[in-house]
């Protein structure tokens, strides 16, 4: 039983009590699971039982930028010169061979996406050649989606026409914030001028859907150089902004202690600069998707929200309704019906698994009943705000008085107007959003109350 609000308290007041440290939830269980017990044998059980006729994902990692922005959380590392990155891409082709040959035939293909690091950094030639490749190895449908996780710094003319030709469809372009502090603050110098010219170009090749990727909580980040940075890209019409919370934890990611902790705003007005921004766009006509995704009511991704198609993946919130996501180079992670497997995170362990002719799985989770059961609720919440936990148990055999421990831990949150029932579903309210990871963790049987891997949830 949830319990009403006895008092509205000020949002500020219910994040600084409910904001602990929770996983992204991009998957269920996390990679915090994930052990060497998952290994190459067992990968490849797992890739000769998929279906032949069912389409699947892929996901090319790139680790390579231009240079190394310091808030970066990424598996990446800053390169001069082309050479690591020809070589890296001769073992990727050396790996898909591999894979191709693990799996029961040449399986379609609905949705590819390039990540990183900085995809861009690829040559034309080189993407051509990794594109190609993909497309002998699997069977590209003709409504593929191809998406890329772009650099405007880097990116120019030819690589732009390249990709228009090999069937980029949506494009997202790393901005994070225009004001010259604090780009200097997080080495990431960009100019709206550069950042404009990329979008007509990308348009002009035939991509459909851009994304501008923003971030708030970085030094020196206040709420009228977020609000500045959002009018500047308004006026560039995109069909998706994200707008991510700067997590710093130099404790996992030594580069981050570049920045001074001392310029980063707290947690009150990470809260204003975040609210600021949201209301801001909604007022511009974007719907708000899941936490931290915005998109206007035509865009796929608004539309999935609506039409409860929403999905999360280990590329955040998505349209693809895979099951299964193929990963391929350093640190890629696939997910399949069996469970999760991830490459190798270090790049020459990587290219040593490769060059000595073996799949490069380092560790992943073998899923069990249990983990799908609780990791359909944490979707559900994620994605759509709410979760129909009767008709969820039902599908998965299991009796809706179990959960009485996970709705005991919201209590307080029921209390305190974070969630509250809608008939039958449990949903998380329009106060509570921000902290909806933190809702999600009530039904994270592996979730530790000390969770020092995990960010702050705002």
């Amino acid at each position: 039983m949830l319990h009403a609000p006895p008092r509205p308290l000020a949002k500020a007041e219910l994040v600084a009590r409910y904001d602990g440290r929770a996983p992204r939830y991009t998957s269920y269980p996390t990679a915090v699971q994930f052990t060497p017990q998952v290994d190459e044998a067992a990968y490849r059980a797992w890739l000769a039982e998929l279906p032949t006729d069912e389409p699947v994902s892929l996901y090319l990692h790139v680790p390579f930028c231009a240079q190394l922005c310091w808030y970066c959380g990424c598996n990446t590392r800053a390169v001069v010169r082309r050479r690591p990155i020809a070589d890296y891409v001769e073992l990727v082709l050396q790996e898909l061979a591999l894979l191709a040959e693990a799996l029961p035939g040449r399986l379609p293909v609905r949705a590819l996406h390039l990540g990183g690091g900085t995809p861009n950094m690829l040559s034309p030639a080189e993407l051509e050649r990794l594109i190609g490749a993909l497309r002998q190895a699997f069977a590209f449908t003709d409504d593929v989606e191809i998406a890329a996780e772009l650099d405007p710094g880097v990116l120019n003319a030819d690589w732009i026409a390249a990709a228009g030709r090999l069937g980029l469809t949506r494009a997202s372009l790393g901005v994070q914030n225009l004001a010259p502090e604090v780009q200097e603050a997080v080495n990431r110098p960009e100019r709206l001028e550069d950042i404009a010219e990329c979008a007509r170009r990308l348009r002009a090749a035939g991509v459909r859907s851009i994304n501008f990727d923003l971030m708030y909580g970085l030094p020196r980040q206040t709420v009228a150089n977020t609000l500045a940075t959002i009018d500047a890209l308004l006026g560039l019409a995109p069909e998706r902004l994200a707008l991510f919370g700067y997590a710093h934890v130099p404790w996992m990611k030594p580069h981050q202690k570049l920045i001074d902790a001392a310029a980063l705003p707290g947690p009150a007005e990470r809260l204003a600069q975040f609210d600021a921004a949201a209301q801001r766009l909604a007022a511009a006509g974007y719907a708000q998707i899941g936490l931290d995704h915005f998109a206007l009511p035509a865009d796929e991704l608004a539309r999935a929200q609506a039409e409860g198609r929403l999905r999360r993946n280990f590329q955040g919130y998505t349209t693809d309704g895979a099951t299964t996501l193929l990963g391929l180079g350093a640190s890629a992670i696939g997910g399949l019906p069996q469970g999760m497997a991830q490459n190798e995170t270090r790049e020459l362990s990587w290219r040593n698994a490769v060059r000595a002719g073996r799949l490069p799985i380092a560790r992943g989770v073998a899923m069990t009943a249990e983990d799908r059961f609780r990791g359909e609720i944490i979707e559900r919440l994620m994605c759509d705000l709410e979760a129909d936990l009767p008709a969820i148990c039902a599908r998965h055999g299991r009796d809706p008085a179990s959960l009485a421990p996970e709705l005991e831990r919201l209590e307080p949150f029921a209390r305190d107007g974070l969630v509250a029932w809608r008939g039958r579903r449990l949903a998380v309210t329009e106060t509570g959003r921000l902290l909806v990871r933190s809702i999600a963790a009530a039904f994270d049987a592996y979730l530790a109350p000390d969770a020092q891997r995990h960010a702050s949830t705002l």
